[in-house]
């Protein structure tokens, strides 16, 4: 089986299109493409900046020298030499790595991937202060252990999945200058470039961070605190949606094969299972910032396998849960 986020049935429940366009090889290949040219006008070859965007090269071109090299940077470098004048090849590529394109590219995905979370949590909060506008004065029995405890409102219980998501979007603010930083260090790590993160858009870090993964270490711990939220609200919904309980109706739910009484509460249940998913990766995020020296290939490969899948978690968490928002037609007794 492939990923579900990308799975041709499995992908309409899991996965995120926007996500996945940001995430295509067809897009990381543009920006690696739009880091070459904006290095070679940084170096101040106008004519070899416009001779990498003219080139033509696609992912598949890059498939057989990733298998060699370990990366796709090297073929793309032979790619794009072998398309431009011998004159111009001194300023193509010269003092960069294939680390430093790689990691400014993903960080390029990632300035529009934290735009879409910033928006999503937004529109969450909306649609759950509509929810308590219409329903949050309807008595509700509080559960403490999933036993009856003492009447309380919906708006008591709401207020458990909505005041999380602000604390969720300040971090965010927070976060993002340290993770939209552009890699540039050379082969050792130790030679910026101000004026290329200008041209990128990008924050010019102190030094490359290629061995201080911090970063992204962090945006995990903050991709599974979403998650996680939305699958608290995934979990109450369960639970209230119980037959016997009915504290909470939802229209469109999830039919049986066997059974066609039962309408299934399967956003909820996403929600559940993406924020276990993501809280397991965390760890593995976390075990990538083990690098060793001045850089690593082990470590840095890690990433590529854990980090965008927990961004389609994250973000399809998001969806799902204004989705199911809107799936409710009754909350409370």
């Amino acid at each position: 089986m492939t990923s579900v986020f990308e799975h041709p049935w499995l992908g309409t429940l899991f996965g995120d299109l926007e996500i996945s366009a940001h995430l295509s090889a067809e897009t990381q290949l543009a920006h690696m493409v739009r880091i070459e040219a904006a290095h070679s006008r940084d170096l101040g070859n106008e004519a070899a900046a416009l001779a990498v965007e003219s080139a033509a090269v696609a992912p598949q071109d890059l498939r057989a020298g990733s298998a060699v090299d370990g990366l796709p940077v090297p073929e793309l470098v032979r790619r794009l030499k072998g398309q431009i004048p011998q004159e111009l090849h001194a300023d193509i590529h010269h003092g960069l790595t294939s680390q430093d394109v790689i990691d400014t590219a993903f960080v390029l995905s990632l300035v529009d991937i934290l735009k879409i979370f910033a928006t999503r949590l937004g529109t969450l909060q909306s649609a759950m202060a509509q929810l308590d506008k219409d329903h949050g004065s309807t008595l509700l029995m509080g559960r403490t252990r999933m036993q009856a405890a003492l009447p309380i409102t919906v708006s008591d219980r709401l207020s458990s999945w909505s005041l999380p998501l602000v604390d969720h979007l300040t971090r965010l603010h927070e976060m993002s200058p340290r993770l939209l930083r552009m890699q540039c260090g050379g082969p050792v790590g130790l030679s910026l470039g101000n004026a290329l993160a200008a041209r990128l858009g990008l924050v010019a870090p102190a030094r490359s961070w290629h061995t201080m993964r911090d970063g992204f270490g962090e945006l995990a711990s903050w991709l599974s605190l979403v998650s996680g939220s939305m699958g608290k609200m995934g979990v109450d919904i369960s639970l209230m949606a119980q037959q016997g309980i009915d504290e909470i109706s939802l229209v469109g739910g999830g039919s049986s094969s066997a059974m066609p009484h039962k309408q299934n509460p399967i956003l909820a249940e996403l929600l559940v299972t993406l924020a276990r998913y993501n809280a397991t990766q965390v760890s593995g995020l976390h075990q990538a910032m083990v690098h060793e020296q001045e850089r690593s290939g082990a470590a840095w490969a890690l990433e590529w396998m854990i980090l965008p899948n927990m961004l389609h978690a994250t973000a399809r968490s998001l969806t799902a849960g204004c989705e199911l928002i809107e799936q409710i037609e009754k909350i409370g007794t």
